[in-house]
């Protein structure tokens, strides 16, 4: 009954679409840079005299616009680029247009931090979305020197982090595995290397990065917090290219062109870390043995083959390792392939198809004649995308279309070393196969209300082979007796679910530079991480929804007010959310999962809720560009038999959260850039007292879950790029230099707590201040202060 009104709405909106798809004239075009034919998404195109009638070009650099009397004058304007005003003939009706801009030299008044419509945060439906710049994600001081897509988002209002140094990302009170993180369509299950201290993107193979925190669309689903939707760099037709960079830890090199045509191109990204290079130059035996490397590789070929069909594959591979003295190894890798079809069926008509293939592999190697054993597993998924897209006016249009998914978890399996006295361990795999189907409608009901329905229906089996335990009372634990077990042969069904995922947002135009709006959305999330780790690890177990174990449900409500100001050199929003989370999954207390077969009996499941409100000030134009955000926001689980069967924070609940981003440019050879985050500390369990046994003092801990909190984290970063614009066209070369932690804070990364005495915990958690007593008992680990890199960018 709850969902009614969204239904209904929809359906309202869908009429409405319906009644204004009227035959009329559109022109269709693409608009690209002049010497590389790239595309250019966010540029203003409209007719000369009507610019409030306009659009904007997508991320392919393509628009539709409604045609008035022809002949008329199309005007097509970017900013950084020269505005190229076409006359438009009635014969152009049926063509698909190309406009090539031409670069002008950029005026210190013209630095810009977004490739987007000045006023689309006000005309558009968006909510809870950001399109993040490449060059924005290149200018903000990095870890080690390393330009980081993830920790880049970090910086935006919603989006908390893991801890210290890391990639995950907690998105408006989800945990890190509710964000679908895709490549060309594709997912990737763990987007980090390093142990999360970087992304797997490489900044010079991207193209652009949508990221959904809320109104996610009803094409994309599977998670329920966000949606970070990241493009392979199209190769430019004309000529051969090249950028990268060589840093304190690692170097890239992209090279990207023609390929056999000038219908054809070619883009390939490398990049790699050294730190093993220099173990090899110790003079420590130990050292000179260990192994530590990341390093990945894409590369994405794109084909016209005729006027209206296009057609890319994308690859990419990742790798980690780490191997201590050739006694412990431990390492995973992704392997992603993606094949996209876009067709221009007619003027108003379009086809996308997208299959893919994704991979994750991980594994532990431990050499010793008496534990030895090599240990592994591997998941993937397969997919395939089709959406028709119907445009028949500027003021409305329709999609639709399906989504199916087959999930393959393989057996984890630990085989132990010749002559090694483990026991040889094997589970049973997990399959599960997902069929959607998703249809919506935007159409403008009056010259200030906009609306967007959109529905989602979700089809989910957990499938053979495999086989499924029955417990004694049905219900799994640890201490229930297994009374049977069901085996099921390859395709068989084991478990059915299905969900709607109603979509529904809404944008009143109080004023040509205020809007209000509002949304909806449901998600449903059929397959999750069971780890014992807040900020996740590349071991963390993935585990299908099945017998035992339903799909986690999420329900977001979110309003919002945003204005522009100074002629849109300014932006200013303030949103507000609520979030209902059904069927979360905890771990009971002591669990262990890594290698059990019954992973349902470690497992608790309940609900949970989360809300917050979001400020942003952003600055678009001029010297100085930026921003500054401010985010409160709490999150609470409520599972049975945890924390006392009281509701309680989970670790990544942050109230607090304050980030300033700054941009200067002082001239074209010199710019800086700072960035300042603040936030609450996360919340964790200290020990209210200790137990001795077997002479040995231990600390003990109460019932209740995260009642205690980290000090809070604050840490501030700078950059100073200087570029060579003298070392003519062929070669372009830059320095840039980056601190990390400016000022040296110890953010703390953990505490250990051993040999406590009286039942006394010897730090101070309101100051955060170390302190040196005569009851030795807490280590605290921090890991970066003042951390300086440089790094040499070119291009040729």
């Amino acid at each position: 009954m709850k969902v009614l009104p969204v239904y209904f709405s929809f359906l309202l909106i869908f009429l409405n679409a319906s009644i204004k798809a009227q035959d009329q004239s559109l022109i269709r075009g693409k608009v690209v840079e002049i010497q590389t034919e790239e595309a250019l998404p966010g540029a203003n195109v409209y007719w000369e005299g009507n610019p409030q009638q306009g659009v904007v070009t997508d991320i392919d650099g393509s628009f539709t616009i409604n045609a008035p009397v022809l002949p008329a004058k199309l005007v097509i304007s970017f900013i950084g680029f020269e505005m190229s005003v076409r006359s438009i003939s009635p014969k152009d009706k049926d063509k698909i247009l190309s406009f090539y801009l031409k670069p002008e030299d950029f005026s210190l008044e013209e630095v810009v931090i977004s490739g987007r419509a000045a006023d689309q945060n006000i005309k558009s439906l968006e909510m809870g979305k950001s399109v993040i710049p490449i060059e924005t994600i290149r200018n903000i001081p990095a870890l080690f020197g390393e330009v980081d897509l993830l920790r880049s988002l970090q910086l935006l209002p919603g989006v908390q982090t893991a801890g210290e140094g890391t990639t995950g990302l907690f998105v408006r009170g989800g945990s890190a595995d509710q964000n679908l993180v895709q490549i060309d369509g594709a997912p990737i299950y763990n987007p980090s290397h390093f142990f999360g201290f970087f992304s797997v993107f490489n900044p010079d193979a991207l193209d652009g990065v949508e990221f959904y925190k809320g109104n996610i669309p009803a094409n994309l689903g599977g998670r329920i917090s966000s949606v970070i939707d990241v493009s392979l760099k199209e190769g430019n037709y004309q000529k051969v290219k090249g950028e990268g960079g060589i840093g304190t830890i690692s170097s890239r090199l992209t090279m990207d062109g023609p390929l056999f045509s000038d219908r054809s191109s070619f883009s390939i990204s490398a990049r790699r870390t050294y730190a093993d290079v220099f173990l090899r130059l110790s003079n420590d035996e130990n050292l000179r043995n260990n192994s530590l490397y990341f390093y990945d590789l894409s590369g994405k070929f794109t084909f016209k083959l005729g006027d209206k069909d296009k057609l890319s594959l994308s690859s990419y591979y990742g790798s980690d390792y780490l191997g201590l003295s050739r006694q412990f190894g431990f390492g995973w890798a992704n392997w992603i392939n993606s094949l996209n079809w876009t067709r221009t069926i007619n003027e108003k008509t379009y086809f996308d198809l997208n299959a893919y293939y994704s991979r994750y592999r991980y594994e532990v190697n431990f050499n010793d004649p008496d534990i030895g054993f090599d240990w592994d597993n591997v998941l993937s998924e397969t997919g395939i995308r089709g959406q028709w897209s119907y445009i028949p006016d500027n003021k409305s249009s329709m999609s639709w279309g399906f989504h199916s998914q087959l999930y393959q978890f393989a057996p984890v399996a630990l085989n132990p070393s010749p002559g090694s006295n483990i026991e040889p361990i094997a589970t049973n795999p997990r399959n599960g196969l997902q069929h959607n189907f998703f249809f919506s409608a935007v159409t403008d009901i009056s010259s200030r209300l906009r609306a967007e329905g959109g529905l989602r229906w979700g089809l989910y089996n957990q499938i053979g082979r495999g086989k499924v335990f029955v417990y004694e009372d049905g219900i799994p634990s640890p201490e229930a007796n297994i009374v049977d077990s069901l085996s099921f042969n390859r395709l068989d069904n084991i478990q059915f679910y299905q969900g709607l995922e109603p979509r529904l947002s809404l944008r009143y135009l109080i004023k040509e530079d205020l809007s209000f709006k509002a949304s909806y959305n449901r998600n449903f999330q059929y397959v999750q991480v069971a780890s014992n780790s807040s900020a996740g690890l590349p071991i963390d177990r993935w585990i299908p929804a099945g017998a035992y174990i339903p799909p986690i449900r999420g329900d977001q409500y979110s309003i919002g007010f945003f204005k522009n100001l100074r002629d849109n050199i300014w932006e200013l929003s303030l949103e507000g959310y609520y979030k209902d989370f059904r069927n979360l999954v905890d771990l009971r207390q002591g669990a262990s999962i890594l290698f059990t077969d019954n992973v349902e009996t470690e497992l608790l499941i309940g609900d949970g809720y989360a809300y917050g409100l979001e400020f942003l000030l952003r600055k678009n134009v001029g010297k100085t560009t930026g921003w500054l955000s401010y985010t409160y926001s709490r999150v609470w689980w409520n599972i049975a038999g945890i924390s006392g069967d009281q509701k309680f924070n989970p670790r990544f609940d942050r109230p607090h959260d304050v980030t300033l981003v700054l941009n200067h440019e002082f001239s074209k050879r010199w710019s800086a850039n700072l960035t300042f985050v603040y936030t609450t500390g996360q919340a964790v369990t200290f020990p209210i007292g200790s137990y001795e046994l077997d002479n040995q003092r231990l600390p003990l801990y109460g019932e209740q879950r995260n009642a205690d909190r980290f000090p809070d984290y604050h840490r501030m970063d700078a950059s100073v790029t200087w570029r060579n614009v003298d070392k003519g066209r062929k070669w372009r070369g830059s320095w840039n230099l980056s601190i990390y932690n400016l000022y040296g804070r110890k953010n703390p990364f953990s505490y250990q707590f051993t040999d406590i005495i009286n039942d006394e915990i010897n730090f101070d958690v309101s100051s955060g201040q170390e302190i040196v007593s005569r009851r030795p008992g807490v280590v605290k680990t921090y890991l970066f202060t003042f951390l300086p890199a440089i790094t040499y960018n070119f291009e040729f």
